[in-house]
């Protein structure tokens, strides 16, 4: 279907019929010969004698993908081929060091490596987000893709895919992210190629997925804090809300681990578990400790001393992992029993991220300078926090709107 010729080399993609496999398929291989050698190269692609016969005019969508694989697998042989006949250097030996570098290490293989150096450096969340990463690629081609097969087609497709899995916009958004500091790794260690990178200008462009914001206003807050709960658990995890709330609308990772050693001088003091590892500059952050901060210390916190948590979560032997299943399971007691209070209240579904979002938002309605909020939320630049406010925006924008028609003032 596929053929190249330069210098006595020849590239051809071909149907293997050497073996059947058990479903009556064969492997689709490229085909290298040189001096009546002939050597086969994968594509990871199988079709029955008859597809493979109707391939090159077909328009079956899927016989099409499979069609477009084969032409990447092809075009990346053939282009090694070129440059080392260009140069009068082929050999078997070189064209099979050449892919080895650059389709015979895998996606798979990359995304593990990355996930074993994150588990190594006790970074619990990034590794379990890479392996769901992997995860989603390995649902979607069930083999080992080699690097320089994820080309710009298999990421539109990989990205349909992942449509077709209801994902948000958000989450397609930081998965192929993920698939591109991989790719980024790849790339500066030499496994691939720089024309074999499928991503940048004219090539393949992730499209930022924008998170749905939910900001409450001061007098949905005032709500929250006067319900009434039918029961003890409701109000106490209520309580955790609003103190994440005051708390500069702390991350709870950051609140589990808060201790009585961290009030300074009538303050909060605490470094972003999220940034501690990526800012360059350790980034302190201080919330006032309030009345009502303390209310709720008071009534649900430790023992006051200096080496306690402020809040009964920990016993400090927990290692990484355990660190992370209980920060996550705190997050999901604490959003169930704000979505209660938040149905009782017809405000809608209330999160952790919820109390963040009004935190840097009820600032901003009240006057409150930008790079104080960006600051108090630990963000590392302004275009972070503006997305936290990009709702507020809008609303700002369309109360001036109607100003423009409001005659009656």
């Amino acid at each position: 279907m596929y053929k190249y010729a330069k210098d006595g080399v020849t590239v051809s993609s071909v149907l293997d019929t050497r073996r059947v496999k058990r479903n009556g398929h064969y492997p689709v291989k490229i085909q290298v010969t040189y001096k009546r050698i002939q050597k086969y190269y994968p594509t990871g692609k199988e079709l029955l004698p008859e597809e493979w016969e109707k391939l090159p005019r077909v328009r079956n969508i899927k016989l099409l993908e499979i069609r477009q694989d084969i032409s990447s697998s092809f075009d990346l042989i053939k282009e090694q081929v070129r440059e080392l006949t260009d140069k009068g250097a082929f050999s078997f030996e070189t064209l099979s060091q050449r892919l080895g570098r650059g389709s015979g290490d895998t996606l798979n293989s990359a995304f593990r490596h990355r996930i074993d150096s994150l588990r190594n450096e006790q970074r619990i969340g990034n590794m379990l987000w890479y392996d769901n990463v992997l995860k989603s690629v390995e649902r979607f081609f069930p083999g080992q893709t080699p690097l320089g097969n994820v080309t710009v087609h298999w990421l539109k497709r990989y990205e349909k895919f992942l449509q077709s899995e209801k994902k948000s916009p958000v989450t397609i958004s930081m998965h192929l992210r993920a698939i591109r500091a991989i790719l980024n790794e790849a790339r500066k260690s030499g496994t691939l190629k720089d024309s074999q990178y499928p991503f940048g200008k004219g090539k393949f462009e992730i499209q930022e997925g924008e998170g749905r914001k939910i900001a409450l206003n001061i007098r949905q807050i005032e709500q929250i804090v006067n319900y009434s709960a039918e029961n003890r658990l409701t109000s106490y995890y209520r309580d955790l809300w609003f103190f994440i709330y005051l708390c500069n609308g702390i991350n709870v990772a950051d609140l589990i681990k808060l201790k009585y050693s961290n009030i300074i001088d009538g303050e909060i003091c605490f470094v972003r578990q999220k940034t501690e590892r990526t800012a360059k500059k350790r980034k302190e952050i201080r919330a006032v400790l309030t009345e009502q901060m303390y209310t709720i210390i008071n009534r649900w916190g430790n023992p006051v001393s200096e080496s306690n948590y402020l809040f009964p979560f920990l016993n400090g032997k927990e290692d990484a992992m355990e660190l992370k299943i209980k920060t996550q399971n705190l997050t999901r007691r604490i959003n169930w029993h704000m979505n209660i209070i938040g149905k009782a209240l017809g405000i809608g579904k209330i999160s952790t991220y919820t109390a963040r979002h009004s935190f840097a938002t009820i600032l901003k309605r009240r006057g409150a300078n930008i790079i104080y909020i960006s600051e108090s939320l630990g963000h590392n630049d302004l275009k972070t926090t503006a997305c936290y406010l990009a709702g507020f925006e809008k609303e700002e924008r369309e109360k001036n709107a109607h100003l423009l028609t409001d005659f009656g003032k």
